[in-house]
């Protein structure tokens, strides 16, 4: 295995195509200003670095990164890559990553717009993010104690588990086919329209006009605040614990709940016969 240790790259290309290299304590900065430090590489691990450069790893197959800095400055910096292994580390530029496949992420610190597109079969882990787009068009996404401030966060996904997070997101979940979420606070605007076979299992729902549109949708043992206008045209089995602002005509199924604050039957330009119980 090539080692390299205790050094500042700013070439362009500066370590391209290596297979077996381990890189510690270096900085890729400089003048040069140089690209794609890191790419057409294999088995490469790279612990306690600095990146502020563009598109660093690109292409490579076999990365684990460890402890390490990606400022702003280090955009698009993962692309079309494979296995892939981050932990403790600052993820801090736009659309870090995109179009890779088998990531795992432990601890990390995402601030990064467009972050995750198109990117499938992906573990996260005790992390945080900021950003918008966050993992749209993904699959087969694996999510525990992640924690989210944003927009428009995982659009179109596919094939997901959330568990024990906090999503503070406007628009999330639009058009996503086959997901659960579990003992999860989900807060903002417009959840989830449009998704197919959207679970929600022991979740506390924030936010106005919540799951409109929805086919499959299910609600086991959850709680709503300001949610008003919730489920319209949407087919849905709901078990709510407390109380709902005001339902506005769901398509089928069934709503139950402690207690509604309105229900609105009326002006639907689609047959409506939802049953909607107040215990």
């Amino acid at each position: 295995m090539m080692e390299i240790f205790n050094k500042t790259l700013d070439e362009e290309r500066a370590l391209y195509g290596c297979r077996g290299i381990y890189v510690k304590n270096c900085n890729f900065d400089g003048p040069a200003d140089g690209e794609s430090a890191i790419k057409e590489c294999r088995d490469a691990t790279v612990e306690d670095c600095f990146f502020n450069l563009r598109y660093p790893f690109w292409h490579d197959d076999g990365l684990i990164i460890r402890n390490s800095e990606l400022t702003e400055l280090c955009r698009a910096a993962i692309w079309y890559s494979r296995g892939i292994e981050i932990t403790s580390t600052k993820l801090h530029g736009i659309k870090a990553i995109r179009e890779c496949s088998d990531v795992i992420l432990k601890d990390c610190d995402i601030i990064s717009p467009e972050f995750g597109w198109n990117t499938h079969n992906v573990k996260v882990s005790d992390s945080t993010a900021e950003g918008e787009y966050i993992f749209m068009n993904s699959t087969e996404l694996e999510l525990h104690n992640f924690k989210i401030n944003g927009k428009y966060s995982f659009q179109y996904i596919k094939n997901a588990v959330l568990d024990n997070c906090i999503l503070h997101t406007k628009d999330t979940l639009w058009h996503s086919e086959n997901v659960t979420v579990r003992n999860s606070v989900i807060k903002g605007e417009y959840l989830a329209w449009y998704s197919n076979g959207l679970t929600l299992e022991n979740c506390k729902i924030i936010g106005t006009q919540p799951l409109c549109y929805c086919k499959n949708l299910k609600l086991i043992n959850c709680t709503m605040e300001d949610a008003d206008l919730a489920f319209e045209y949407s087919d849905v089995e709901a078990d709510v614990s407390g109380n709902i602002v005001s339902v506005k005509n769901p398509k089928s199924g069934f709503v139950t709940a402690d207690s509604i604050g309105e229900i609105i039957l009326k002006d639907s330009v689609i047959p409506c016969d939802c049953k909607i119980t107040v215990r």
